[in-house]
């Protein structure tokens, strides 16, 4: 098997390859004088049976393309068992038409996807579990829960740790990996100013003074509402505010902006590139890699 890696995540893709015993094919990725992709396979036996590791992350379109063109050449060279691994699927935040006019983008971009003759899909921990109904092919769904809960069952004081949902759509998710971890769970009542976007805490279920807190989420952009909301808890007592984020989009400013604040720790995983892109020396920042996690699905 052998496992071809894009141009998001080659890092990710190399791990993955050492855990698979397996090496990356080679590829050129370039682009033409007209801005667009040039992709050229160069390795000279592919076999049956392969892997394409892309991550669908900034810059997001031309990773896309990029994706599909390797898994075109591929098939091409004779692979009919073709293997898709996206750790981040892009636009999965589009998951809703809001107001008429709007595209059901991330729908838009899984039939894209299905252009190659794709075996299966792997992903991480989709925004919305509807997502995997877009998809006309099978749709592995992996998550980094595993490596959070090993983390923070290491690092903390669980009898003194509480996890809390910051909002309506976190209650599901935080309230499982409370359970998982064994400590209770404490619910943030919020809401937004639909005008100014300004967002107010006007309510806690629980207490979080002298507790140590978490937060978990699929994906952190901006930051504003972990900002927020590690603000109000370090108001209300807290010991200390931790967070594990799957899919970090490390937009410019955003981990200054964390550095500032009063969480005391992020940890995200590798499943979008950071080499180019953390500007910022962090001793708050820990980084999990979810390769061994994907070399144990292929190795099924």
């Amino acid at each position: 098997m052998k496992i071809i890696a894009g141009s998001s995540n080659p890092d990710l893709a190399s791990a993955v390859a050492k855990l698979c015993n397996t090496e990356l094919a080679r590829v050129q990725l370039s682009e033409f004088p007209n801005g667009e992709s040039r992709v050229v396979v160069t390795e000279t036996s592919i076999g049956k049976e392969a892997v394409v590791l892309q991550s669908l992350s900034s810059p997001v379109d031309r990773h896309i393309v990029e994706l599909a063109l390797l898994s075109d050449a591929v098939t091409r060279m004779g692979v009919t068992e073709l293997t898709v691994v996206v750790p981040w699927l892009g636009y999965a935040k589009q998951d809703k038409v809001f107001k008429p006019g709007e595209p059901l983008s991330v729908k838009v971009v899984a039939q894209l996807l299905q252009v190659a003759k794709y075996s299966r899909v792997i992903t991480f921990d989709l925004h919305n579990q509807a997502i995997v109904g877009f998809f006309e092919i099978p749709v592995v769904e992996l998550s980094a829960r595993p490596l959070f809960l090993q983390h923070f069952r290491d690092s903390l004081d669980l009898p003194h740790t509480v996890v809390v949902a910051p909002d309506a759509g976190a209650v599901k998710s935080s309230t499982e990996f409370a359970r998982e971890l064994g400590v209770q769970t404490v619910y943030m009542d919020k809401k937004r100013d639909l005008v100014t976007g300004k967002v107010e805490v006007v309510g806690i279920s629980g207490r979080v003074k002298n507790k140590h807190v978490l937060l978990v989420d699929d994906n952190i952009v901006t930051g504003s509402t972990l900002l927020t909301t590690s603000e109000v808890l370090r108001k209300e007592g807290a010991m200390s505010v931790r967070v594990g984020v799957t899919h970090h989009m490390w937009v410019p400013g955003v981990q200054e902006k964390i550095e500032k604040s009063g969480i005391d720790e992020i940890v995200v995983t590798d499943t979008v590139d950071s080499s180019e892109k953390l500007k910022v020396k962090s001793e708050k920042l820990k980084v999990l890699s979810v390769a061994g996690i994907i070399a144990e699905e292929l190795s099924r």
